[in-house]
């Protein structure tokens, strides 16, 4: 299934690292190359785990975040910008984890920008951890870029995949990790000494899903061609809910999230303690029975701006 959107022929054996969830995966592929002191550079806003797992190793989070440039609620819009991108770079920086369809924006990034991030990282020797668990869930219309693919980046990029979303079974924990031998070969050794083996049973099942889709590849039937016209169909529901009751939204084009902007709700809360994106989750789960993820977890302490404005909903 990779070896044709890699362009090149994956070895199963030396270059796919199977593991139990995609976060495993995240998790081996940090511990094997970060070293207590070395930094880690992480796009905001970002999956809660990245960061935790950096400190865990001892390493430093460096944050750069995504910024709206232009119309906010165009979540492609959300870019680098690139004098501070470059500028977050040290002698120390270990490796740069980038994340596309971006959670929980819904970014996709561009060849173009895939291409400035790819560079950047040569010219510093950094390695990319790129996560691309929703690779299977661009909108219809749009492209999924994938940095090892830059040329010239295969060789120092990481990507992690996952079954629970490209078949939208999250319960079943497997993921896998691709890249060249000579990195997959270190998250092995993690993996063998943190978990041993994900379970057999889930690889059959997943083995015998990828099989299907290869041979369905492009056709209408296929899993991979319902899943983005489903995943769309549900986001257009909560993006027009969401609109009628005067909310404004950042539309995405991929992955399974939506960012509202809650302040049209006129709610007031003591932030002293608790901060307002955390208060106005809970009051709509408790007075609306609209369960979201407060994005304040997603950032470090720089961009208040932001999350004083945007909670997470589900689709």
């Amino acid at each position: 299934m990779y070896s044709p959107e890699f362009g090149r022929k994956i070895d199963p054996m030396t270059e796919i690292m199977t593991s139990v969830g995609a976060y495993e995966s995240l998790y081996s592929a940090v511990t094997a190359f970060t070293d207590p002191g070395d930094e880690v550079i992480l796009i905001e806003p970002h999956f809660d785990s990245y960061s935790v797992v950096v400190e865990v190793c001892g390493g430093k989070p460096v944050y750069v975040p995504l910024k709206p440039e232009g119309d906010p609620n165009n979540a492609n819009n959300w870019v680098l910008d690139k004098a501070e991108f470059e500028g977050a770079f040290s002698s120390k920086t270990k490796l740069l984890m980038v994340n596309t369809p971006h959670n929980p924006i819904g970014k996709l990034f561009s060849a173009e920008e895939m291409e400035f991030i790819a560079r950047t990282c040569e010219k510093h020797n950094v390695l990319i951890v790129s996560d691309e668990v929703y690779e299977r869930c661009v909108f219809p219309g749009h492209e999924h870029h994938r940095i090892a693919n830059v040329p010239g980046a295969w060789d120092r990029t990481i990507t992690v995949g996952s079954a629970g979303k490209s078949f939208s079974m999250t319960g079943y924990k497997l993921g896998w990790a691709i890249g060249p031998e000579q990195l997959i070969s270190k998250l092995q050794t993690v993996h063998q000494t943190a978990v041993y083996s994900a379970p057999t049973i889930l690889q059959e099942v997943i083995a015998r899903c990828v099989e299907r889709e290869i041979q369905l590849k492009g056709q209408e039937e296929a899993y991979h061609t319902q899943l983005p016209k489903i995943m769309e169909e549900g986001c257009s529901k909560i993006i027009s809910a969401c609109k009628d009751a005067g909310l404004d939204v950042v539309e995405p084009f991929g992955g399974y999230f939506i960012l509202v902007d809650t302040t049209p709700l006129g709610l007031e809360f003591d932030t002293s303690q608790v901060e307002y994106d955390i208060q106005c989750v809970q009051w709509l789960t408790e007075h609306k029975k609209l369960a979201g993820i407060p994005l304040s977890l997603f950032f470090g302490k720089k961009q208040t701006h932001l999350r004083e404005i945007y909670t997470f909903v589900f689709r």
